[in-house]
């Protein structure tokens, strides 16, 4: 029954050239579907390669394809094998349908369709069947009408999208990528001649599920290369004994958060980023073997970025694009976090700025009442006097919190704002925690801070688009105070294990532990590394030092073999010991320090004052705490004890009932306390 079609179709196309006027109307009158095929989105790096591609609405996969972009042996061998007369018929190749009809009669069945590159795209358009004669001569028609409407080019291309590869692959480009990897520009002559096989039975010649049957179609396919003479018997030996695919490959997922921001913002089909799809793929490597042996539930993010340009060369928002309970479909690049420690350097600069302070003025670091607000630091221990370099150094919040209120938390907040960080704090006013992490940020945003004071004090937006002109940028810190900033950073002793590099860089820790930070930069990029649960939940024992730090230095020496070294300081800058700082810069005294009473000063440890104590027949055990020996002591204002060392001694000499004990050091200070003796 198929034969005789074929015998049908056949010579009705050819007595059809007798009458000439009714096929041109009847060609003309044909209603064309779409040709505007829908293809995936897609999100490309700096070098044009794919991190992510979207399958299209129905759910397959099909990418955007020019034929230019395609190997040319393929088009070769497609061409010889499905429709060597192409660029010679207008549509249909009556030669090609009686020859199939021919041989259909000779042997019984169909040993070859006829069909031309044109008519299959038509049934690929319309979805139409092959075996019935209805949808055989709707293709007849719909390929001619698309020869008078379509380029050959334009109809090629139509192919390289449609042709079928079974499953949810759909053109040259996705099958290229599912079964090999990589792009179709660089097959080799056995993965062409395998994408020339599949589409003629795609469920069954699939090398993902028969494998053995896609190895004979691409046999046959490679036959007729060599009696086509397109390739030397060596050369199809050689493909023949190449192995095939056995299994589907994923589509490249690079950067799956920032691709769905990418995506979101723009409907494009096609996004050229600025990242770096080798470095990407590297630190995301280096995100899910950090986080492998920390438990379920926590996640890392990293960002990099040439602060020269603000170019995001990779963003990697969690270790892995998952919803398992490390919430992994959540951007922490992008998510609200405390900061800790790693505002402390824009405290500095603005401090540096205000001529407040010195990186060698010396600053206190002991307990200190800011007006209610008795912060600690990290350890609960207390440094004394120190030079502003090693505070910042050393992380200290005593004087980070004593610079953010001669400054005034506003100041702070307004340095924030020209970095163009979108931060989040609580309801009120801007207290003094803001300083230690009592705002919310981003790690992106943090990142761009850092990138301001790398490049000399000046802000621009991180930008992942080429093309984005951020103009001038906004001037956070003056050059010398970016640059006193970076030299202090650069000072900080790296991680165990890591290279002396002298890579400027923080680190910081939020309250409760909840967030592990390490931010920093060398004379071309900046890196910035989050750790910590995305549901907030505190990591007890979880520090910035500990867990990011190790990961900061691990991203930049997978970025770059060496760093690029930091710039020398601004002419304007002041580089002198604090001997030679003017007088008010030598020593920094806070507003609260100011008014305060000395930490340092004698105090009695006992008795305390107004307490009640039996009195001995040896007299009174005494103690003083602070101060400086040698020590006096008075009762009523009068001296009962010689000038000693000891911090504990014995009064004799007193009576019974009420007294007024009084102490005095070696400087003057005093110290009394009121109690009764019984």
């Amino acid at each position: 029954m198929r034969a005789r079609w074929f015998i049908v179709v056949a010579a009705g196309l050819w007595l059809a050239a007798f009458s000439r006027d009714q096929v041109d109307r009847w060609i003309d009158t044909t209603i064309i579907p779409p040709v505007a095929v829908a293809t995936s989105n897609e999100v490309l790096d700096r070098n044009g390669n794919l991190l992510r591609a979207y399958t299209v609405a129905d759910g397959r996969w099909r990418l955007a394809v020019d034929p230019a972009e395609v190997d040319p042996f393929f088009l070769k061998l497609l061409l010889s094998y499905e429709d060597k007369r192409y660029y010679q018929h207008r549509g249909v190749d009556p030669q090609a349908l009686l020859r199939a009809a021919l041989q259909a009669v000779v042997n019984l069945h169909i040993t070859s369709g006829g069909s031309t590159l044109t008519m299959q795209v038509a049934r690929l358009l319309e979805d139409s069947g092959t075996g019935k004669i209805e949808g055989k001569l709707r293709q007849i028609r719909l390929a001619l009408a698309l020869e008078r409407r379509l380029t050959k080019a334009q109809i090629l291309a139509l192919y390289l999208h449609l042709a079928p590869y079974g499953g949810n692959v759909e053109g040259i480009r996705a099958a290229s990528l599912a079964y090999f990897g990589k792009e179709p520009h660089r097959l080799t002559p056995a993965e062409a001649a395998l994408l020339v096989a599949i589409p003629q039975s795609p469920e069954t010649r699939r090398p993902d599920r028969a494998p053995d049957v896609a190895t004979e179609a691409r046999a046959r396919v490679l036959a007729r290369a060599l009696g086509d003479r397109l390739i030397t018997a060596d050369q199809a030996k050689s493909a023949n004994s190449e192995p095939g695919p056995t299994t589907r490959r994923p589509f490249p997922a690079l950067a799956p958060h920032l691709a769905d921001r990418v995506i979101a913002e723009d409907a494009t089909k096609r996004h050229h980023t600025t990242l770096d799809g080798t470095l990407q793929s590297s630190l995301e490597r280096l995100a899910a073997d950090t986080v492998a042996s920390l438990g379920d539930r926590m996640q890392v993010a990293l960002v990099v970025a040439d602060h020269q340009t603000g170019e995001v060369l990779a963003s990697v928002g969690s270790a892995a694009y998952t919803g398992d309970q490390r919430q992994g479909f959540v951007d922490m690049t992008t998510a609200l976090r405390s900061p800790g420690s790693t505002l402390k350097p824009l405290i500095y600069g603005l401090a540096f700025d205000d001529g407040l302070a010195h990186p060698e003025t010396m600053i206190d670091d002991q307990p200190t009442d800011f007006n209610g607000y008795r912060p600690q630091n990290f350890d609960h221990q207390f440094r004394g006097t120190l030079r502003v370099r090693e505070a910042l150094q050393q992380s200290l919040n005593i004087p980070a919190v004593a610079l953010t209120e001669a400054l005034g938390p506003a100041k702070l907040l307004q340095g924030m704002d020209r970095a163009q960080m979108h931060f989040a704090m609580p309801v009120g006013q801007p207290g003094l925690a803001v300083a230690l992490g009592g705002i919310g940020v981003t790690l992106e945003e943090m990142v761009q801070l850092y990138a301001a004071i790398a490049r000399g004090g000046i802000a621009r937006p991180l930008t992942h688009t080429f093309g984005h002109d951020a103009g001038d940028g906004q001037r956070v810190l003056t050059r010398s105070a970016a640059w006193q900033v970076a030299d202090i950073l650069a000072g900080l002793a790296p991680p165990p294990g890591a290279p002396q590099n002298r890579l400027a860089y923080k680190t910081g820790t939020s309250y409760g532990h909840r967030d592990a930070w390490a931010v920093g930069f060398d004379g071309q990029n900046v890196i910035g590394v989050w750790m910590g649960r995305p549901d907030g939940t505190p990591v007890p024992g979880a520090f910035g030092a500990d867990l990011a730090a190790p990961v900061l230095f691990q991203a930049f020496a997978r970025l770059k073999p060496t760093l690029a070294p930091q710039p020398p300081a601004p002419p304007e800058t002041l580089l002198v010991a604090t001997a030679q700082l003017p007088q008010p810069l030598r020593h920094f005294r806070s507003r609260s320090a100011a008014f305060a009473p000395d930490a340092t000063a004698p105090a009695i440890g006992f008795p305390p004052d107004g307490a009640e104590v039996e009195l001995l027949p040896e007299g009174l055990m005494v103690k003083v705490e602070g101060g400086t020996a040698p020590f006096t002591w008075l009762a009523n204002g009068t001296p009962i004890s010689a000038v000693q060392d000891d911090r504990e001694t014995m009064l004799a000499a007193l009576g019974k009932g009420f007294v007024t004990l009084s102490v005095i050091d070696a400087e003057g200070r005093s110290a009394r306390a009121s109690v009764r003796l019984r």
